[in-house]
């Protein structure tokens, strides 16, 4: 009996001994037998979907070391991620908010960001948008204009401490200068070559300031074309030097108009005379005065002669300078009264030390009309122009 109960034993140990063999019983619930490596490390291990739910299939991994280890910190600049040559194989990518930035392709890196040019400074954010100029903006004058006739007794407007008692005697003389036969005999330039006048009619401009244009065909440069084109017609030869030497910047004119004329002299010795044309300004932001002449000269606007000294530096024929505007004066006034106003001497030289016969003309101002300087320097050359030229050769 003890035979067949130890028998039934052993049957019943070997049946579950094959059943486990044969897998037909499992040996833990759920789970695979932990086989281990030599090293400790598991073999293999199965990864779940990534924490961040990145729908990517499950990776596996060829190392018991964490997923955050191997991926790049959040924190870390793109210059110190890993390569993807560096990256652990099978290891997690980062996800999107820890990717850098794509860099800039080949083509973006070589354009440099260009630079802002001098005069456009970027404006500030909360700054009101600016109104889109038009093409062309004509400048009108704020100024109330008021017409009026300098009339005179004394040919002289004295402004030194010098005594200057032979005005009259001087007025309508010979002009005391020699005028060469062949060349050029006359430079008329401009030191303000911007100085326009009151916009009239077809005379409108684009102002650089108030009563100041760089188009020439609106300033004391059109006039001085006219006068030079008048004189021409007295069968005298002049040099018409049309730059602007106030224009970009007004400080330094007289030097630069001082270079030019010694450089025109230098280049055409026989030029005697020089004549310096400007344009008056009589007022202020509120009321122009309009200096014409009446008369038979009613259109024309009035002209005077300004002739510096040596009062402040060294002018030794400034009193040649002098007789020769009063013998034009008195000439022109002869001819059309009021066309001239009185002679200013001034303390000043205004480049007339260059030669003995250097003037400074004021033809109209700024209340006037470029016509009306226009008609005064075609009137002015009417009534010089004959002594002038009786005067070449002499």
């Amino acid at each position: 009996m003890r035979f067949k109960i130890a028998s039934v034993v052993l049957l019943l140990v070997c049946f579950l001994f094959l059943g486990v063999l044969s897998g037909a019983i499992p040996a833990a619930p759920g789970g695979q037998i932990p086989w281990q490596s030599l090293s400790g490390q598991t073999a293999e291990q199965t990864v779940g979907p990534s924490p961040t739910g990145d729908p990517r299939p499950t990776a596996k991994l060829a190392s018991t070391a964490k997923p955050a280890e191997l991926a790049p910190s959040l924190t870390q600049p793109p210059s110190a991620a890993p390569t993807a040559s560096a990256r652990p194989t099978g290891a997690p990518r980062p996800t999107a908010s820890a990717r850098p930035a794509v860099p800039p392709s080949p083509a973006e890196e070589a354009s440099p960001t260009p630079e802002p040019t001098p005069s456009a400074e970027p404006a500030a954010e909360d700054a009101p948008a600016q109104a889109v100029p038009a093409a062309v903006e004509l400048w009108e004058p704020a100024a109330r204009v008021v017409p009026t006739t300098i009339t005179w007794t004394d040919p002289l407007d004295n402004d030194t401490d010098y005594a200057v008692s032979d005005g009259q005697a001087l007025l309508g003389r010979d002009p005391a200068i020699s005028l060469p036969g062949e060349g050029y005999q006359i430079l008329i330039i401009h030191t303000h070559g911007t100085e326009a006048f009151t916009p009239d009619g077809d005379d409108q401009y684009q102002a650089t300031a108030d009563y100041r244009t760089t188009d020439t065909g609106h300033t004391v440069i059109q006039v001085g074309r006219a006068l030079a084109a008048a004189l021409e017609k007295q069968g005298l030869r002049v040099l018409l030097d049309t730059e602007l030497y106030d224009w970009p910047s007004y400080n330094g004119s007289y030097t630069r108009c001082e270079q030019a004329i010694r450089q025109h002299l230098a280049q055409y010795p026989g030029i005697a005379m020089v004549i310096d044309l400007h344009r008056d300004a009589l007022g202020d932001d509120e009321l122009m005065y309009r200096p014409v002449a009446g008369g038979a000269a009613k259109d024309a606007a009035q002209i005077m002669f300004v002739i510096g000294t040596d009062a402040n530096l060294e002018h030794p024929h400034w009193r040649d300078n002098l007789a020769l505007a009063l013998s034009l004066q008195g000439l022109a006034e002869e001819k059309y009264p009021h066309l001239m106003r009185p002679t200013l001497v001034s303390s000043y030289r205004y480049n007339q030390q260059l030669t003995r016969g250097s003037v400074l003309m004021e033809i109209g101002a700024a209340g006037n009309t470029l016509a009306e300087a226009v008609t005064a320097a075609e009137l002015f050359a009417d009534a010089v122009g004959p002594a002038l030229a009786a005067r070449i050769g002499v």
